[in-house]
């Protein structure tokens, strides 16, 4: 959750095992993109306005709560990184805890 310390705008939404970003509320100044440990955060593509991640980042972050502190990774956080087709396997719609 390194990413969610260094937003300067607040744009992070906890769900229960993935942060997602309001894309409303972003400003695209790129500060997440180099702290998160696990290289997940792209730039918006302007072609690909459609993008599977920019409806997953619009849909949850409307329903999660926002995170505004860096938290305690989870415990198994460097085995997960590891895996491939996380969003497929592993994925849930729960929301977070929040701040």
């Amino acid at each position: 959750m390194d990413c969610v310390e260094v937003c300067p705008v607040d744009c992070f939404y906890e769900g229960e095992n993935m942060l997602v970003i309001h894309p409303d509320e972003c400003i695209d100044c790129a500060a997440c993109e180099p702290e998160c440990p696990v290289e997940a955060i792209k730039p918006e593509i302007e072609d690909e306005p459609d993008s599977k991640w920019l409806k997953i980042n619009a849909k949850y972050s409307r329903v999660w709560p926002n995170v505004t502190r860096m938290k305690e990774p989870a415990p198994d956080h460097k085995e997960f990184a590891l895996k491939t087709d996380k969003f497929e396997e592993y994925f849930s719609p729960n929301p977070g805890a929040g701040d």
